[in-house]
């Protein structure tokens, strides 16, 4: 845990950081706002509320290394852990509480239905390591959610196991690697495109498959820069990894030229398919002549991020990329179901010359996410699917609609999923973005994405999604209005500095967290320095 805070109490007994408005109370309890320390400042020893048997003694096997202090955990009591962790999560904002707005992250509703239905018996409570006979429902769960990607997405074949969105894109650009190396053109092709604009793990993937990258820059439309991406194509590029809608919410509407243009160099087109929310039922990147794209199944198909366990990033493939697939795949043998282990071939593996990746993953992937993103698409079906993009869409222009005569759009024009603005309504006001999105937490609203899209200065990137209803948009809307107009007066800066103000905790000194980051808290008694296990067992 990161503590950067000073936590010393002041004569009102609230906490140095809690709001300077609210009554001066002896607990530092604010009505139903209560005040929670640390785990480790709780703690008594001795304190516990379990009662464990002594376990048996066994030969000691770790040569040497065995523990002889105390872990430094902290004693409580069964009511003191329940109340410490309801009490924090008090204290976070959910997408269950109101507009969640981070751009690029798709935090929306997961409807409760996908969790009744991750947590039926012969689901939930399934093992990886059961004979496949007993798991024939769970490979058939799997096999239909394969095929409703495939289908959604116009591709011929999909890997489910990757974990998430960069797991996702290592498969995917391993499986073009593969191919490269199929054609004997694998130390020739050495370069990947990325536009400027591209999430960070694009670049991170290729470099971390031996690729050099190679930036595109965007044109003043927010799209990539048609030209510039023609006069970087050649003999030496492996591929391009490009975002679609991009990362400033902007739909790549040269996007066959792009594709065209990128096959003619005998390179492969992956589609970073972070955004596929905003056209799902409507667009089939396959028909766009994508080669490979994941698939956010914790962002497209329900489960916000943290909101309920891991993510989940499949990969469609297209018929170039099939053979190289990884292990393992579903397969069906008359009336039964198998997982097809390496040694498989697939069909077009031995004709292509190509073998398929091996593992990437332990099992078969993530099967609570599988199940609540097969519950979504069923529950939706096409036109439920077709309104989700749509109304994501119109959502995100309604924002952009409402606010663009006091805050300053980065681009002109409709947009796709979310409304990227840029900091120019806040010139020569002294506040900064970040001052901004700060007193947006003292309005009840979890900030905006800030900064990113970097290609953007000061950027502010607000994504809605479909989940929100009007009334709650003018909400949040009315709430921007006012502190673009506060910003605008010229005699407010002073107050965005010091906001949040009603939060548990005022503003974090983000740059000394950084740089000096306490990692573990120590009593108070006790100095930094010698055995910290010791220290905290004391």
């Amino acid at each position: 845990m990161v503590q950067s805070l000073d936590r010393s109490q002041g004569r009102s007994g609230a906490p140095v950081g809690a709001a300077s408005d609210a009554a001066a109370t002896v607990t530092g309890n604010r009505a139903l706002q209560i005040e929670e320390k640390l785990i480790f400042e709780q703690g008594q020893p001795g304190r516990t509320g379990v009662d464990l048997p002594e376990p048996p003694k066994v030969k000691d096997r770790l040569n040497g290394l065995r523990r002889i202090g105390e872990i430094g955990l902290p004693g409580l009591s069964e009511p003191q852990v329940v109340q410490h962790y309801t009490r924090l999560s008090q204290k976070n904002y959910a997408i269950d509480m109101g507009v969640y707005p981070l751009g690029s992250c798709t935090m929306k509703h997961n409807p409760r239905i996908n969790e009744k239905v991750a947590r039926l018996p012969g689901i939930g409570d399934l093992h990886p390591l059961q004979p496949v006979s007993t798991v024939q429902g769970a490979l058939e769960l799997i096999d239909q959610l394969a095929h409703w990607l495939k289908t959604l997405t116009g591709m011929p074949a999909v890997a489910m196991s990757p974990a998430a969105g960069a797991h996702g894109e290592m498969c995917g650009m391993m499986a073009i690697a593969a191919a490269l190396e199929a054609r004997g053109e694998r130390k020739q092709r050495t370069v990947v495109l990325a536009p400027e604009s591209a999430h960070g793990t694009n670049p991170a993937t290729a470099a971390a498959l031996g690729f050099t990258v190679k930036p595109i820059p965007a044109n003043d439309r927010g799209r990539v820069d048609l030209a510039a991406l023609t006069a970087a194509l050649g003999p030496d590029v492996a591929a391009i990894m490009l975002t679609n809608p991009n990362t400033c919410g902007l739909f790549e509407s040269e996007i066959i030229e792009i594709s065209k243009a990128v096959h003619a160099a005998g390179a492969f087109f992956y589609c970073d398919g972070a955004n596929f929310n905003a056209i799902v039922g409507r667009v089939r990147p396959g028909d766009l002549g994508v080669d490979c794209m994941h698939i956010n199944l914790h962002k497209t198909f329900s489960t916000p991020h943290g909101g309920g366990g891991p993510g989940a990033g499949p990969v469609v493939l297209s018929q170039a990329l099939a053979p190289f697939a990884p292990y393992p795949w579903i397969v069906k043998d008359g009336s039964g179901w198998r997982i097809a282990e390496e040694g498989s071939a697939t069909p077009n593996s031995a004709r292509i010359g190509g073998t398929p990746l091996g593992r990437l993953k332990a099992f078969h992937g993530q099967m609570g996410m599988f199940t609540r993103a097969l519950a979504y698409i069923m529950s939706h079906g096409a036109d439920g699917l077709r309104q989700v993009a749509e109304d994501a869409v119109l959502s995100a222009n309604y924002v952009k609609a409402r606010l663009q005569d006091v805050m300053t759009p980065a681009f002109d024009g409709p947009c796709m999923h979310e409304a990227l603005f840029d900091d120019g309504f806040l010139k020569d006001t002294g506040v900064s973005t970040l001052d901004f999105a700060k007193a947006m937490i003292d309005e009840g609203y979890h900030p905006m994405t800030m900064y990113f899209p970097l290609v953007v200065h000061g950027a502010l990137l607000i994504e809605p999604t479909e989940s929100q209803a009007k009334e709650d948009l003018d909400l949040f809307i009315a709430a921007l209005r006012s502190l673009a107009e506060r910003a605008k007066s010229g005699t407010e800066a002073e107050a965005f500095k010091a906001a949040p103000r009603l939060a548990p905790r005022r503003r974090l000194d983000e740059t000394l967290a950084a740089r000096k980051p306490v990692l573990r808290w120590r009593p108070s008694n006790n100095p930094p320095g010698g055995d910290p296990l010791k220290q905290a067992a004391e």
